[in-house]
């Protein structure tokens, strides 16, 4: 049983580190009313979401 635990534990640690490497690294600065949104992981996808809508996007943190 706590061989199970350990197990489970590990490859908890190991799906969370995964998450950070796959982080979003673009930003979209919205115009008109303003926000921002780093949640894209290409340029492309960036441009499509402020495409008719106005703004610029970044390369994120």
């Amino acid at each position: 049983m706590r061989r199970i635990s350990l197990t489970a534990m590990i490859l908890a640690v190991l799906a969370l580190c995964s998450v950070e490497a796959h982080a979003a690294t673009w930003c979209a600065t919205y115009g008109g009313q303003g926000g921002r949104n780093c949640g894209f992981h290409s340029f492309e996808q960036c441009q499509a979401a402020i495409s008719g809508n106005g703004g610029f996007c970044t390369q994120g943190y």
